[in-house]
């Protein structure tokens, strides 16, 4: 931590700007990550002066930040709790911050610092030179106690930057009241755009089912009964056996292509029975393009 001058702080301006990267899942974090610059600002600083610069708001799971800093003296670099900040502003409050990714004697640098929560913070720049208080004295002492000692100040430059990377929302792929029959179900899903892609199943059946998420190529052989449903559950993790009424979530893999979501009867039974199936992914909406290409066969 470094010290807060609170005089100093009285004026500083606060700018509620979201400019983060949002932490995406495990299963997104090869993805390619692009930095473009965005709004930018000069600042003159006094010795020891303490500047608050952008408020960064992440998403759950916390996220990170990409800044470009030029300074003709150097300064300290540091991300506030935008909370604690906030309650320092108040008269009389003391300036108490903790502070991450403290980076000193910047001249010229990319600061990054990965923030961990949804917890909002915010950067802040302090000039690391200290007024020279004989050389105040000496000038009072000929001017009068009004002078004031003017120092050459230190002009910051910041850049900030938009992070651009892969977005991912939920969307629902089949939702359907089937009438059960002896022979397999099946539903070509998709083909997954992204390794460790979500798959969310919900199943409603009056009767208990067996239910697999298999290569489509596969569960072809499984209809056309040129592969056994044994053999064929023997290859996939994601299958579940006696399922009635079951949320149960799985993961693509790109190299395994089209996916198709195959249901069966567990038991013979008579008469007429209708099953619920719903199923939901997590589908690449924006930058797209940014995706790690599918491997080679």
């Amino acid at each position: 931590m470094y010290p807060a001058n609170t005089s100093s702080m009285r004026n500083l301006r606060i700018f509620a700007t979201l400019l983060f990267c949002a932490l995406a899942a495990n299963s997104h974090a090869q993805n390619t990550v692009v930095w473009t610059a965005a709004n930018s600002e000069t600042i003159p600083l006094e010795p020891a002066s303490l500047h608050a610069g952008r408020v960064y708001s992440p998403a759950v799971g916390g996220g990170d930040m990409h800044v470009q800093i030029d300074s003709r003296y150097p300064v300290t670099v540091a991300m506030a709790w935008a909370d604690e900040w906030n309650a320092a502003m108040h008269p009389g409050a003391p300036a108490n911050f903790s502070f991450l990714c403290v980076k000193e004697h910047v001249t010229s640098t990319i600061y990054e610092c990965h923030l961990p929560s949804e917890r909002p913070m915010i950067i802040t720049f302090r000039d690391e030179r200290r007024p020279e208080k004989p050389v105040l004295t000496t000038i009072g002492a000929i001017l009068g106690p009004g002078a004031r000692q003017f120092f050459s100040p230190n002009d910051i430059h910041i850049q900030y930057y938009n992070c651009l990377q892969p977005e991912f929302h939920w969307r629902r792929i089949l939702n359907e009241k089937y009438q059960i029959t002896p022979v397999p179900k099946v539903y070509s899903l998709m083909t997954p755009d992204h390794d460790g892609q979500e798959l969310s199943v919900k199943i409603k059946s009056p009767i208990p089912l067996t239910v697999a998420l298999l290569p489509s190529h596969l569960a072809d052989q499984v209809y056309d009964k040129t592969v056994t449903l044994t053999d064929a559950l023997d290859q996939t993790g994601c299958k579940e056996r006696g399922v009635q009424s079951m949320n149960f979530n799985c993961t693509f893999n790109v190299a395994n292509g089209t996916q198709t979501l195959l249901i069966l009867p567990d038991i013979n039974f008579s008469g007429h029975k209708k099953a619920n199936v719903e199923a939901n992914t997590v589908k690449c909406v924006e930058h797209c393009e940014l995706l790690s290409p599918p491997p080679n066969p």
